[in-house]
């Protein structure tokens, strides 16, 4: 079966930025998506198109079509006690700790630039953003999506979703 949307697709990986492994699936499950769904980055989902069961392959996917180009404006200052665990994580702040920022929105993953006594620099950012990624694929198992994990939007069971 090949890969289209709205199939479930097992598949263990290697990740890299060119020069040291980032991630590794190989010591658990692979990892389980929804094609077609959004699941995955653009640049990853695009590549796993048309593939089948037993397919390896190694792509380098940009940095727009990965976790998107880095944005200046994405570092910014906020007080400490707008962070998630503000009170277990006061005086424990420090640079490159990721913590999460409760807004409006829910929580936003952030990674502390600079700590001071009652504000953090933060920077919004994603961890990979600007960063062009390169994959190390080997599709495991390819099927159909059942109804509720099309209704869901990601597919469900190892490697996947848990409700």
């Amino acid at each position: 079966m090949k890969i289209t949307s709205g199939t479930v697709v097992n598949f263990h990986y290697r990740l890299s930025n060119g020069e040291q492994e980032l991630e590794n699936s190989h010591g658990g499950d692979p990892m389980a998506y929804l094609h077609g769904h959004n699941n995955i980055i653009p640049g990853l989902e695009a590549e796993m198109s048309g593939k089948e069961v037993g397919d390896a392959f190694t792509v380098t996917i940009q940095a727009e079509q990965a976790y998107g180009l880095r944005r200046d404006d994405a570092v910014q200052r906020v007080p400490i006690k707008h962070l998630h665990n503000s009170a277990k994580l006061k005086n424990k702040l420090k640079p490159g700790m990721l913590v999460h920022i409760n807004t409006n929105d829910g929580a936003k993953q952030a990674t502390v630039v600079k700590a001071g006594r009652f504000n953090v620099d933060v920077d919004t950012n994603h961890p990979l953003a600007g960063i062009a990624l390169t994959f190390e694929v080997k599709v495991e198992a390819v099927r159909e999506a059942t109804a509720e994990e099309v209704s869901h939007g990601h597919a469900h069971g190892v490697g996947g979703h848990h409700h």
